[in-house]
């Protein structure tokens, strides 16, 4: 299995954890906790994908992989 996809969604759940722990319902307007969710899901794979580019990008840089 290609390593890139490996880094994807390791990278993706981490970004989910740690987007989780921040309280975005004060920033919507009230009974939207589906739109809240909406946007750490986004925001997840937005900022997993840019994880991932730069461990890619490291490694090929440093030549390692």
């Amino acid at each position: 299995m290609n390593y890139t996809v490996i880094l994807y969604i390791v990278f993706i759940f981490i970004a989910a954890y740690g987007i989780s722990g921040i309280n975005f319902n004060g920033f919507f307007k009230k009974d939207k906790e589906k739109e809240a969710k909406v946007l750490v899901i986004l925001l997840s794979f937005a900022l997993g994908y840019l994880l991932t580019q730069f461990v890619i990008q490291f490694l090929s840089l440093t030549q390692i992989v």
